[in-house]
């Protein structure tokens, strides 16, 4: 399985970016990892190898940015407003330095957002800001609501960074063409956050695959059994 590491200078976020790559070819797949996680994590427990049937194949090409938690939503040290300032510069530093380059690899031109735990906030936040570039979203255990981390704090870049907020009021039509899944557990931490997100997709008529596991943890276990169940639903041809 080849593995290739980049490095280089983001001029969103002021600093080095790192990010390790998987496969030699196929549908580009983008996996966050979970809070504060490193950009070898997906890689280091085990996720990236449950995928190796698909990325030995060709099938998929996997993606692995660094985390901005620890200058975002986990920095106490600054302002609120500064914490959703940073997620807002990552944000676009995923979109214009990684997705705009590797969409182009699939006859649609869109990508794969998956992660777990806090990574599967970053991939729905990532899926719904920018539907037209998504085609599959796979969630893992994902919690989607970010007040808790601005102190009270207000402002329009919370809004419309917070899914459970800004999704009843989005009419993009990409929105419908795009496969989600919401992967969770009956034991899982965020297990209620899940069945928020699901009852407003179901609202609003959004098709999707509400996957409950029974008696299992929010743990890398069931993520690895999720993660390629989620990749057979990708159509390669």
């Amino acid at each position: 399985m080849k593995e290739e590491y980049l490095k280089w200078f983001s001029p969103f976020l002021q600093r080095d970016v790192e990010m390790l790559v998987f496969g030699h070819a196929g549908y580009p797949v983008v996996i966050f990892p979970t809070s504060k996680g490193s950009f070898h994590e997906n890689r280091d427990m085990g996720l990236v190898k449950s995928a190796q049937w698909y990325i030995e194949q060709g099938l998929i090409k996997i993606y692995c940015p660094i985390s901005n938690d620890a200058d975002s939503f986990y920095n106490k040290s600054i302002h609120p407003h500064q914490r959703i300032q940073n997620h807002v510069a990552y944000d676009k530093m995923i979109c214009h330095e990684i997705v705009e380059r590797i969409r182009l690899n699939t006859p649609a031109g869109k990508v794969v957002m998956a992660g777990c735990s806090f990574g599967g906030y970053h991939a729905a936040n990532f899926a719904f800001r920018h539907p037209g570039y998504v085609s599959h979203l796979f969630s893992m255990s994902g919690a989607f609501d970010i007040r808790s981390f601005m102190d009270g704090y207000q402002h329009d870049d919370i809004f419309y960074n917070s899914p459970l907020e800004y999704l009843p009021g989005l009419n993009d039509q990409e929105l419908w063409q795009m496969d989600v899944v919401l992967g969770t557990s009956n034991w899982d931490i965020c297990y209620d956050a899940n069945i928020k997100l699901h009852e407003t997709l179901k609202s609003k008529n959004i098709a999707h695959w509400f996957d409950v596991r029974q008696n299992r943890a929010h743990d890398w276990e069931v993520w690895k059994e999720m993660f390629p169940h989620y990749l057979s639903r990708i159509k390669f041809n």
